[in-house]
């Protein structure tokens, strides 16, 4: 095969027998029997960067026997750094695209990560940072519609994006600065505004667990105590059934969110606390920790959390009433932090993903599909639910954008998976 980028370098390729299946090192893998396949491995713009690292953008390419002729880029997780196995599992079901007879690449962004899924170490490296903020996907895709190309004797039909949290930034991402790469657009509880999220799941509400944890004997905050197993069975069936059944059913799921009006401090004991009630101070830090942090002149700085059926959940995925250790580590200690200073260093243009003209990709044909997990612990749902709204009135109105795009909330789904409701759909 003869390539247009003198950059490309591809490092394997082999026919993978029908009936074998693909560990995925970040989560479940799809233990179901595969369709035979073709699978190319390569690099683009091997280099050496900052401190003598090897970086290059590695990808992983599936086409299987029987192509249904198209293609589908999955998303990447975390910091990326890892090629995972080209599956297309993300809002696929039981069946993974390339079960469907997708072509299916998967991409590291360019660089390759040295301490799990949320090492972000290669950002000293300007162009590793460039390569995972927005360019290597559009990289990886033009390179995969060339191979898939000269494989099949005819390119693709349509080309798909399908991604979840860093995945379902990178959607966004392509969506308006590669508007015409990809026919259609699926992205799902997209980390799309990580320094103030990190804000509000990192510090605002940990903190406000903090002042009201019982203290060890050095005064530090013990936050897994703040709030108890019996306070959080409390919580939920007060919540559930205030909210289950605004959609007209009684199913364990609050299916229409914007309706449930649960306040915490319903709960409040009216004489002495007991278990039938909650603590004035503990109802008080819950309703702050879900509102979302504010500056002191009372400006939302990040939205706040919705009341759902997930949001009680325990570790290893900690729901938002289960404080404690969290993705980045140990709890932080404080007691308060400058909401006004942290916010200014939490926005971060070249990854953030806001712009909302999106006239070329919908101009061209181009669908695009939202959705986000309603108990979500680390990126509100209503921070995508108010860019889609915001995105709807800058392309001529909700009438109009709802022929070409569409946001899902998804009942008791925590952060891409898992939860005690609906996670796994279609």
């Amino acid at each position: 095969m003869k390539f247009k980028s003198p950059r490309l370098e591809i490092t394997k390729a082999a026919p993978i027998a029908a009936g074998t299946t693909e560990p995925n090192p970040y989560g479940q893998g799809h233990s179901a029997p595969l369709p035979a396949y073709c699978r190319v491995e390569g690099v683009i713009n091997r280099r050496t960067g900052v401190g003598g690292e090897d970086f290059g953008i590695n990808f992983a390419l599936a086409m299987p026997d029987k192509w249904n002729a198209d293609l589908l880029m999955q998303g990447g997780g975390g910091g990326n750094g890892v090629v995972l196995p080209p599956l297309g599992l993300v809002a696929a079901g039981d069946a993974p695209g390339l079960m469907r007879g997708f072509a299916v690449v998967s991409t590291d962004t360019g660089h390759k990560s040295h301490g799990g899924a949320f090492d972000f170490g290669f950002m000293k490296d300007e162009q590793a940072y460039l390569d995972f903020a927005y360019m290597a996907n559009a990289e990886v895709a033009a390179v995969a519609k060339e191979i898939v190309a000269q494989h099949y004797g005819k390119s693709a039909d349509h080309s798909y994006f399908a991604g979840c949290s860093t995945g379902g930034r990178e959607g966004m991402i392509l969506s308006r600065r590669y508007p015409t790469v990809f026919d259609g657009i699926i992205s799902g509880d997209p980390a799309m505004r990580t320094g103030l999220s990190n804000l509000a799941i990192g510090r605002w509400i940990p903190i406000a667990f903090n002042q009201i944890a019982p203290k060890d004997a050095n005064g530090k905050p013990l936050i897994e105590q703040s709030i108890t197993d019996n306070d959080r069975k409390l919580i939920m069936d007060a919540l559930m059934k205030r909210c289950d059944a605004k959609d007209g059913v009684t199913d364990g799921m609050i299916s229409d969110p914007l309706a449930c009006d649960f306040d915490p401090e319903m709960l409040v004991c009216k004489g002495a606390t007991s278990d039938s009630c909650l603590a004035a101070e503990k109802a008080a830090a819950i309703k702050k920790a879900l509102a979302g942090p504010h500056t002191s002149g009372g400006t939302q700085v990040y939205p706040g959390f919705l009341y759902d059926a997930g949001i009680a959940s325990g570790p290893p995925f900690r729901g938002l009433l289960s404080p404690g250790p969290g993705i980045f580590g140990p709890a932080p200690t404080e007691l308060t932090f400058d909401v006004d200073k942290e916010a200014l260093a939490g926005i971060q243009p070249l990854v953030d993903s806001m712009s909302t003209n999106l006239t070329t990709f919908s101009g061209h044909g181009g669908k695009m599909i939202f959705y986000h997990g309603d108990s979500d612990p680390w990126f509100s749902p209503l921070d995508t639910f108010t860019y889609y709204k915001e995105m709807a009135a800058a392309n001529g109105g909700l009438e109009t954008v709802a022929k070409w795009s569409q946001f899902y909330f998804v009942p008791g789904m925590n952060h891409c998976a898992g939860g005690p409701a609906l996670h796994q759909f279609d």
